[in-house]
This record gives structure tokens, sequence and C-alpha cells, in this order.
């Protein structure tokens, strides 16, 4: 008897170690974490690269329903960094991304799918240069658990995807520099409970 008790005491005392967060966890995106590199052909001889930080959006995701999950995030078009000051400059200005009237890109999922193997696909729209259509993602989930820097729970995911920027708007000097924009997300986040 004293040995059954023993084993009840010790299952219920590692229960919650071992439980699934039933309920969706909502996470505040980590803007020293997230990031985007965007990619396109400049004249067929290089892909350059483009660095961007989100700085703010939430992710909220249900592992036992992953079709619940959303992710909402604001990527400021002054955090756009394009290595080359003239270019920075141009994308600032009303011949491309306007930011004086458009200061922010921003992206909300409308469908959430797992396919499988901690992978998902994230539909949703883009809304850049005033102008919003429907982007696919395919992310995989990174890790989830808890942050030993800052001891809350966490979660981090990467994607890709890609889009045409004459769909926004943004067309200047195709097909010299691609339409085509091929795109990687690292995106972490904090729960906020």
């Amino acid at each position: 008897m004293a040995v059954l008790t023993r084993t009840l005491i010790g299952a219920l005392i590692c229960a919650p170690i071992f439980t699934v967060q039933a309920a969706p966890v909502t996470y505040e995106i980590d803007a020293t974490h997230t990031f985007v590199l965007l990619s396109r052909s400049n004249f067929g001889f290089s892909n350059p690269m483009i660095v961007a930080n989100i700085d703010r959006g939430t992710l909220v995701f249900d592992h036992d329903d992953p079709s619940k999950s959303s992710v909402r995030v604001t990527l400021p078009v002054a955090r756009i960094n394009t290595f080359v000051p003239q270019l920075d400059t141009e994308f600032r200005s009303p011949m491309f991304f306007d930011i004086a009237k458009f200061p922010n890109i921003t992206f909300e999922s409308t469908r959430v799918k797992a396919i499988g193997n901690g992978k998902y696909t994230i539909t949703g729209n883009l809304t850049a240069h005033g102008i919003t259509r429907p982007v696919v993602l395919h992310a995989r989930l990174n890790k989830a658990g808890e942050n030993p820097m800052t001891k809350r729970q966490a979660i981090g995911f990467d994607a890709t995807g890609t889009l045409k920027r004459s769909e926004f708007g943004l067309g200047f000097n195709i097909p010299n520099v691609s339409d085509e924009i091929a795109l990687k997300l690292t995106m972490q986040g904090d729960a906020t409970k």
C-alpha cells in the first residue's frame, strides 16, 4: 500500500511537467530576434539581400488545433536596410514605398494549416504601399518552451515565401531588378502571461 501511495503521489506531482498546453497561447514578438531577409535579382548578376526588422506583433499558437493559431506583425519601412544608403533613401521616397504616406508593412494571417512534422502553411494578407494582397508562407516550428534567459515561455518559427513587388505598386525598374522577391523570416515571441 505504501508503494502504491508513493507512486500515486509521484505521478500527481510530475503530471504538470508532462502536460501539453491545450489552450491557445499568445506571444508578443521579440523585435531583437525577429527579422525578414529579402532577396531579388539585380540585372541577373547577383541576388542582393535586404534585411528588415519586425518591431511589433503578436502570435497566437494552439498546439492542439493549429487552425486556431494566428499571426499579426508590423514592419516599419524605415527599418529596411539594403546596405546601400542611396537605395535606402530611394526606398523611403515617393518613388517607391513613400513612407510619408505608408510608413508600415503589415501581415495578418487568415488561415494556419498544419502539414505535419512541425511544418505549417500560413495564408494571410500583406499590406504594403497601401495595397493588400494574399501571401502564403511555409513555416517551421523551431522550438516552444521556457526561454532560459527570460524564464518565460517562448516560441520560434522560420518561414519562407515569395511575392511580386509589382502587385503592391512597387514595379520600378522591372525587369532589370526582379519582380519576384524571395523572403525568409525568423520570428521569436515571448508568452504574454
